[in-house]
């Protein structure tokens, strides 16, 4: 299986284990707060948006903060151990430009913005670059 997607599954179900509330609607915000034992219309203060209709309570942040940031390292260590490109670097690629249609689009720009990399970036680690022409490749031979 992709080392990428291993460690992203892995790191997804962290995060849904993460004590956080979703509400797109009144109803479903009295709800969220309800099951965590709060007034919806008094103990506001105690609570947080994350964005994107995300909520969590104050006592919670530091775990959400120090698992984004585990997350975050892990993934940093990951593309610093493959000194070549060859692994995890392009399992990276090869999945995020799959999961972004370079099959059809033959634009990789989809893919670099949901790594956070911009071309300048990719051009100038030879790793970087070897890993994303390699499951460029691998995909166009695939299809």
């Amino acid at each position: 299986m992709n080392e990428y997607q291993k460690l992203r599954d892995r790191q997804q179900q962290e995060f849904n284990s993460l004590p956080l509330g979703f509400a797109f609607s009144d109803k479903q915000f009295r709800e969220v707060m309800q099951a965590w034992g709060l007034d919806p219309e008094k103990d506001t203060d105690k609570i947080f948006s994350i964005g994107y209709g995300g909520f969590i309570q104050k006592k919670d942040a530091e775990l959400l903060h120090t698992t984004t940031a585990r997350h975050e390292e892990e993934l940093a260590a990951a593309i610093a151990a493959d000194q070549t490109g060859d692994g995890f670097i392009c399992d990276m690629f090869r999945y995020e430009l799959d999961n972004h249609e370079y099959s059809y689009t033959m634009d990789p720009s989809d893919t670099l913005d949901a790594l956070g990399y911009t071309a300048e970036e990719i051009n100038a680690d030879q790793r970087l670059l070897h890993g994303l022409e390699k499951a460029c490749k691998a995909i166009l031979q695939s299809a």
